[in-house]
């Protein structure tokens, strides 16, 4: 993807909650990063402080916690046109209990601390912005914590699935499992009980 493509794919994102002029969006652009990631590598692990917000221009990756057995618990699968990050490592600057890695390899556009305080500054509409992105974010972890108590493993497949179909067919049946909160035997036997129905 090439540097107008990435850049439009921000901005059009952006779009959905201010309107920017043609010099904002050019210093909007000024004060984001370029960052890859290859393919099973790491964006960021555990006991680092979050340096970045992340806007996904093209891959996927997961964001997890391990438990005290080093099973992974995914909270949230990152693809094209998603922020992801740790907001509150971001904030307080305290390390993060998270690991971002790449499924695929993937490009991103990271916004530092400092240029997200400078922004505010500068635009001041983007509070408006960023402040409907975390609503938003806020209301799909409260929906995901909702489904993971009143749903059976097999209804939170189902509506992973119709929720995100641009994601399902690129990750892995144990990766969905730790996503799902079941065991890869479980999830196999939940895929082809629904691919049968």
């Amino acid at each position: 993807m090439n540097f107008k493509e990435t850049h439009n794919l921000i901005l059009n994102n952006v779009s959905r909650f201010i309107h920017l002029t043609d010099l904002e969006k050019q210093k909007y652009i000024s004060l984001l990063t370029e960052i890859e990631v290859e393919k099973k590598t790491f964006l960021m692990q555990a006991g680092e402080v979050t340096k970045y917000e992340y806007f996904i221009t093209k891959g996927c990756l997961k964001v997890y916690t391990l438990d005290k057995e080093g099973s992974p618990h995914i909270s949230m699968f990152a693809v094209e046109d998603y922020w992801t990050g740790d907001l509150s490592s971001f904030m307080t600057k305290e390390p993060s209990m998270y690991f971002i890695k790449a499924i695929e390899t993937s490009e991103l556009l990271g916004i530092s601390r400092a240029n997200y305080d400078l922004l505010f500054q500068e635009i001041p509409k983007f509070e408006r912005f960023y402040r409907n992105l975390y609503q938003k974010s806020l209301i799909s972890y409260i929906r995901r914590s909702n489904y993971g108590i009143s749903l059976t493993a097999e209804e939170r497949y189902v509506e992973f699935k119709k929720k995100y179909p641009q994601i399902v067919s690129r990750i892995t049946q144990k990766d969905l499992a730790a996503y799902i909160g079941i065991t890869p035997e479980f999830m196999s036997k939940i895929i082809s009980k629904v691919n049968r129905m």
